[in-house]
């Protein structure tokens, strides 16, 4: 094992060298808040505690910080390593500031809803435990959303061969994996699981219908719909369910509809594009 920690030492900071000043500047922020956790309770200070998050405490601040908080080792391992394959992967496809954007908005999000999901359970049962003993905090957020974004921009990747798992299908194998872990008692809470779960919901919000680029806004494409998530069986109904529920929020003027492009300036053929799809990213799939 000593032999073998110079070696990961070295290409660790040789990949972290190569990020960029957003991907180096939220490493060291989860570094350094962790050492602090030393000293102070970080969880408690910076993570979302339902009953502390809405009025009249109001803690709003926790949406920001809490997706830097850890207390364990393994978790800025997590956290760090999660940050960095942005820095590698999606980061040359967007550019810093859409990295930093797509950081914020879902662990903003994550924190929100989970905060959220936590008051109502606690209004639905009375249990104070849900509004003061919950801390929600660290990656599990974030890794939601990365792993939605990875299953747009890469889901064809293989990443085991035996047996075949490919990218599209990390973010429900992830959510299984949690679900176990709590159901098993080896996940003390379930807050990693609810931010998670969040994390991953508002990441793809984001990228399906908000994600400005060069073709507009979103990614209307097939492949990457909601119900694309879920085993084939399920899909579907799944579908059904989905598309309802999307021309609500259309009415609503919270998203907006599925618009088909349709070019006639070739006579031999119709061209069809979706607003949301690069080029470089049809080609990146393929």
């Amino acid at each position: 094992m000593n032999r073998y920690l110079p070696v990961a030492r070295q290409h660790f900071l040789a990949a972290l060298a190569s990020t960029s000043v957003v991907v180096k500047s939220i490493s060291a922020v989860v570094v350094l808040l962790y050492l602090l956790s030393w000293a102070v309770d970080t969880p408690y200070a910076l993570g979302v505690t339902p009953g502390y998050l809405f009025p009249p405490n109001f803690w709003v601040w926790t949406l920001l910080t809490h997706g830097v908080v850890e207390q364990h080792i393994w978790g800025v391992a997590v956290n760090v390593g999660t940050v960095m394959a942005c820095g590698r992967l999606l980061e040359p496809l967007w550019g810093a500031l859409e990295l930093l954007i797509f950081f914020a908005v879902v662990n903003v999000s994550a924190g929100l809803l989970a905060g959220l999901a936590y008051l109502l359970t606690y209004v639905a049962t009375f249990d104070l435990t849900y509004l003061f003993a919950v801390r929600a905090y660290g990656a599990a957020g974030f890794l939601g959303g990365v792993l939605v974004a990875l299953k747009q921009t890469m889901g064809d990747t293989t990443v085991l061969r035996v047996p075949q798992v490919r990218l599209k299908a990390a973010p429900a194998l992830v959510l299984l994996f949690l679900s176990l872990l709590r159901l098993s008692g080896l996940l003390e809470s379930s807050a990693p699981l609810a931010a998670y779960s969040f994390g991953a919901l508002s990441g793809w919000v984001y990228l399906r219908f908000y994600q400005r680029h060069s073709r507009g806004r979103g990614d209307m494409s097939d492949h990457f719909a909601f119900a694309s998530f879920f085993p084939e069986a399920l899909q579907p109904a799944v579908g059904l369910l989905a598309g309802l529920v999307h021309a609500a929020l259309v009415k609503l003027k919270v998203c907006r509809k599925m618009v088909k492009r349709y070019d006639v300036g070739a006579p031999s053929s119709i061209t069809i594009s979706l607003p949301g799809t690069d080029p470089q990213d049809a080609e990146r799939r393929r």
